[in-house]
């Protein structure tokens, strides 16, 4: 059991025992003038002191009985009531706390505060249940539960601050839970509080501070106004005063608390009136929201909403649904009204969002929907809730959606590791004439794996698209790893009649595409139509994806798809390797409109096998799409192939630049070998250029110097016919720059190729030449009849023969040509022999 559940456990333990106990009292102190007067289990306060427009009243107990009241008779004109509980009891209350007029109540109880299922207010401002131990002033006045003040001492200003202790007790509110659900229409509807839990006139705050703060079943409701869930173990808290009461926040505090919002608890600013929806804040160590518990904004004016932002100094978790499914734990803020929503904003180290948990963004009015930012280090959407009969809403989600004409609101997401597992959703979505938000993801590492989902509508996703008329977002994402298991999606995507959006990948390390959920759902990154109902002329977004490393493999699959009448997208590929295996592949096809293009830009590698293939496909009437593919080595074996195939249509463009290809070969049909093929089947073909192809025949070529070289310098100038002095060169290494130096290898080199083909020459007779009487120095060079190379003198009687070709070495086959040579734009002869003779 973790300290969370052992903490609320103890909570849940001593709550009936403190709500009702044997003799709940309101019994005054001696440090002020407050006065208490009871009529069975009602309580009437009254005197107390008062400093200007404020109101100072001291207790030793205050504990409120069910069925009972505490009734503050303040005069009409009282701005602030500040109530003390200076003895060592916690507050039980389980009755009506009530004020005249609009002042704001402030009730300090350094030992802890329990609110019960029959606790309610009835008071015209603000309320602040705490267990502070003092509220601080701006004249420096402060007004101590633990050192209690005489009235000299008191404040005449407004309050700034609340201070905390160094172990304040807990703050509990207990209740029914609330009876609110997701309607057809998927707003929140059925909410119906009555008379119950702690509740507030339109446009002032209700604020909950203390060590631990625990919502069991409890609700709270502020309507147009604010809610403050604060848990602090040690520090302080800033207050200013604003329109909606005051506004909170935690400068000088760095020890949080826990707090747990369980059994269908609510915090709710809904307002009935018109007055627009307010704002709720939640700070704390460890925030937990179980068990179907709502915190709500719902804006029914024509002003903006509140926010709802949640600061977790360690973590958020969002788990679970109500036990008759019919609410998710969730954050929700949405607009029915001309005005527009407001944000959701969340900071924590950990965000975990479970079985079935929500944070959702909507509109469903003319207005725009709000923005959904995340900041966390670690963050999962995992999960669905078991049991829940409706597949779509019981999936873990992050939703920012538009269910009218406004636009919805964005989702970013800044995190170190993101997970999205076993049917998890995070998506930006219209559903009717809106357009829809942009998702903006920015992760060290992101997961999307559909393992552990059950057969059925679940995928793990990280998606916008359009379920409507309106136009889809974009989607970007910017990682240094993407990883993609067993199904799960990366797109961006059209369902009905609007537009898909645009999708960027920028991975800084790698992109890994793996596997399948079945054989109809593999894991894919993409921008697509998919209309499910009749044709839709909706066009795909562009897939833009750069990275160093790109696989895809097990079927999987990178892809931009117009399953309608419109044009598919662009698919943009940098990176340096890519590699697709086992009937993995890239495509750009279309049903009916003309066929998107694939553009590969590869520094190094392209490796295609098993039944992998690149197309660019067109049913139908539309043409193929053109396939771009720049890489120098590109491999293609067991089957793999490049399309670019239409219908009906013209077939498309398949341009490959390349210093080498291996396995792959231009054929004008499929076939079980690795094609390279542009095709129609009832049209016009299309073509395939293939540039470069092979090695530069320039390449490892040697610059010879362009000097003459001086004769005189190379061979001695006379020889002694009595020394039997010799001079041999051997081979074809050359003679060495000086007869002083070491000569070159002795290996002769034989040319055994047939080079005929290319060059004529006749017949060349070598002479033998004339043995002279004396040795001369030698003038020229000849062969003689054994083949062998002599020197001469100008007075031999030798007939030099004609220069050397090789034609006069034995004829040897040069070999077939290789078919890619064929296709090439450097398949001429000539060319082709200087590349043998380069290689050779």
């Amino acid at each position: 059991m973790t300290t969370n559940s052992i903490w609320l456990s103890l909570c849940a333990g001593i709550v009936p025992l403190m709500v009702m106990p044997v003799s709940a009292q309101v019994i005054p102190d001696s440090t002020l003038n407050t006065a208490v007067s009871q009529s069975g289990n009602n309580f009437t306060i009254i005197n107390g002191n008062r400093v200007g427009n404020n109101l100072f009243h001291s207790f030793s107990q205050f504990s409120v009985p069910s069925n009972g009241s505490a009734f503050f008779n303040n005069a009409a004109d009282v701005q602030n009531i500040f109530s003390r509980v200076t003895g060592n009891s916690v507050s039980n209350i389980d009755g009506l706390i009530k004020a005249n007029g609009s002042a704001n109540l402030f009730l300090l109880n350094p030992s802890g505060i329990i609110f019960g299922a029959n606790a309610q207010l009835n008071i015209g401002g603000s309320f602040f249940g705490t267990t502070a131990q003092s509220i601080k002033f701006s004249d420096g006045a402060e007004f101590s539960a633990i050192s209690p003040q005489k009235a000299p001492l008191l404040s005449i200003n407004v309050p700034i601050g609340l201070q905390m202790g160094s172990n304040p007790g807990a703050i509990v509110v207990q209740g029914s839970g609330h009876n609110a659900q997701l309607g057809e229409s998927l707003q929140v509807s059925g909410l119906n509080l009555g008379t119950r839990g702690l509740q507030l006139q339109s446009g002032k705050t209700l604020a909950l501070l203390g060590g631990n703060v625990a919502l069991a079943g409890g609700l709270l409701s502020a309507p147009g106004g604010q809610i403050e869930l604060g848990s602090i173990t040690n520090g302080s808290v800033a207050l200013s005063s604003i329109a909606e009461g005051f506004a909170l926040s935690y400068p000088n505090t760095s020890s949080f608390g826990n707090i747990q919002i369980t059994q269908r608890a609510l915090a709710s600013t809904r307002d009935l009136t018109g007055q627009r929806g307010g704002a709720i804040q939640i700070q704390g160590k460890q925030v937990s929201i179980r068990d179907g518990s709502l915190i709500l904004v719902q804006n029914r004016s024509n002003q903006t909403a509140g926010d709802i932002a949640i600061n977790a100094t360690e973590s958020l978790q969002i788990i679970g649904k109500s036990p008759d499914f019919k609410s998710s734990s969730s954050l929700i803020n949405e607009t029915i009204s001309p005005g527009a929503a407001g944000n959701i904003i969340v900071t924590t180290p950990k965000l975990n969002i479970d079985g079935g948990g929500y944070i959702l963004n909507r509109t469903f009015s003319t207005a725009p929907g709000g923005n959904i930012a995340i900041n966390t280090d670690e963050m999962r959407v995992n999960g669905f809730a078991f049991g829940d009969p409706n597949t779509f809403r019981s999936v873990s989600q992050i939703l920012a959606a538009s269910y009218g004409t406004g636009k919805g609101g964005d989702i970013n997401i800044s995190t170190q590791n993101l997970s999205i597992l076993a049917g998890g959703n995070i998506a930006a979505r219209p559903y009717r004439f809106g357009n829809g938000g942009d998702l903006i993801v920015k992760a060290d590492t992101i997961q999307v794996t559909n393992e552990g989902a059950p057969k059925g509508l679940y995928f793990s996703l990280l998606s916008t698209a359009t379920f409507g008329f309106g136009n889809a977002g974009d989607l970007k994402i910017d990682t240094r790893k993407l990883s993609l298991q067993a199904g799960g999606r990366v797109s961006a995507s059209s369902i009905v009649l609007g537009n898909a959006g645009s999708l960027t990948i920028n991975a800084s390390e790698s992109i890994d595409v793996n596997g399948v959920k079945d054989a109809a759902n593999p894991s894919y990154i993409g921008s697509a139509v998919r209309p499910v109902f009749g044709v839709s002329s909706a066009t795909s977004g562009n897939t833009t994806i750069n990275t160093p490393l790109l696989n895809i493999s097990n079927g999987a699959t990178v892809f931009v798809q117009n399953l309608g009448s419109g044009k598919a997208g662009t698919l943009n590929i940098q990176a340096n390797t890519l590699r697709l295996d086992n009937g993995a592949s890239i495509s750009a096809s279309t049903k009916a409109g003309g066929g998107g293009n694939t553009n590969l830009q590869l520094r190094d590698l392209l490796l295609m096998r098993h039944g992998s293939f690149i197309s660019a496909e067109a049913e139908g009437n539309g043409n193929g799409g053109n396939i771009t593919l720049n890489a120098p080595n590109i491999v293609g074996l067991e089957n793999s192939d490049i399309i670019a195939n239409a219908v009906q249509g013209k077939g498309g463009n398949i341009q490959i630049t390349t210093q080498g290809i291996i396995g792959l070969k231009y054929r004008p049909q499929l076939t079980p070998e690795n094609d390279i093929t542009a095709s129609s089947q009832f049209g016009v073909n299309g073509t395939v250029q293939v540039n470069n192809i092979g090695v530069d025949p320039n390449s490892g070529l040697v610059e010879l110097p362009a000097n003459v070289t001086d004769s005189s310098q190379q061979i001695a100038s006379g020889c002694s016919p009595n020394q039997g002095s010799r001079f041999i060169v051997t081979g074809r290494g050359g003679v060495p720059q000086n007869p002083n130096q070491e000569m070159t290898s002795d290996r002769t080199w034989s040319d055994i190729r047939d080079i005929s083909a290319y060059r004529k020459t006749g017949n060349v007779t070598a002479q033998l030449p004339t043995t002279p009487e004396t040795l001369l120095q030698a003038t020229g060079w000849g062969r003689n009849a054994q083949g062998k190379i002599e020197l001469v003198a100008n007075q031999a009687s030798t007939r030099i023969q004609p220069s050397l070709t090789c034609a006069v070495l034995p004829k040897k086959n040069l070999g077939q040509i290789p078919d890619f040579f064929k296709s090439s734009a450097i398949a001429q002869p000539s060319i082709v022999a200087d590349l043998y003779t380069s290689k050779l």
